[in-house]
């Protein structure tokens, strides 16, 4: 039987805890628990999503901050239906909601610090969207206007699908599709960018 310091407590990887996850702003204000229904499988997806994707990411730019990690398919369905910025709980690219039975995905919405200055001072966000698509192998990312946020998602197909609502809006690229940029034409955008998994730790 799991319980709630129990879970929290649980290490997904190298650098992230359950813990980082569970906080939920629209949980705490409505009141509402944001506890997995199936915890076993939200630990097996999370961890996926922690080794693949977000630890690769703090060894690189430092410290990434979670804006929204899991929700409950309860608590996602809530913010939902009451328009507060989450998407339907069968949306296919929402990435939240951790231990759906058939849906084997893993995702948060996170924001880079180091590169979020710069954003503020007008870096183009298709930057790091290609950065990410070079380096890493993740299934969707989806970028917002404030701090440069964006979703990032695990699954076990990693087709790499960008989109945006910051201009230009819309899909940057579909899972499967070659880039409309070339190999070298996006190495430049990030030709300043850190060397990949580039910062050590004493």
């Amino acid at each position: 039987m799991w319980s709630l310091e129990t879970l929290g407590r649980v290490r997904l990887s190298k650098y992230f805890y359950m813990r980082d996850f569970l906080y939920s702003e629209i949980g705490n204000f409505h009141q509402r628990q944001n506890i997995p229904d199936t915890p076993d499988l939200a630990i097996e997806r999370g961890r996926a999503f922690c080794e693949t994707l977000l630890d690769p990411l703090e060894e690189t730019f430092g410290r990434i901050a979670v804006r929204s990690g899991f929700r409950s398919a309860d608590l996602n369905r809530f913010g939902n239906e009451n328009k507060l910025n989450c998407a339907r709980n069968d949306y296919p690219l929402e990435c939240h909601i951790w231990d759906l039975p058939d849906t084997p995905v893993a995702g948060a919405s996170l924001v880079i610090p180091w590169f979020a200055d710069q954003y503020d001072e007008g870096r183009d966000w298709r930057d790091l969207a290609w950065w990410l698509y070079d380096h890493l192998p993740f299934a969707d990312a989806w970028f917002f206007p404030k701090l440069c946020a964006f979703n990032l998602s695990w699954r076990p197909v990693s087709q790499r699908r960008i989109d945006s609502y910051i201009a230009p809006k819309g899909t940057l690229i579909r899972g499967g599709e070659d880039p409309p940029e070339t190999a070298a034409e996006r190495a430049g955008r990030y030709a300043n960018f850190p060397p990949f998994r580039g910062i050590t730790y004493p």
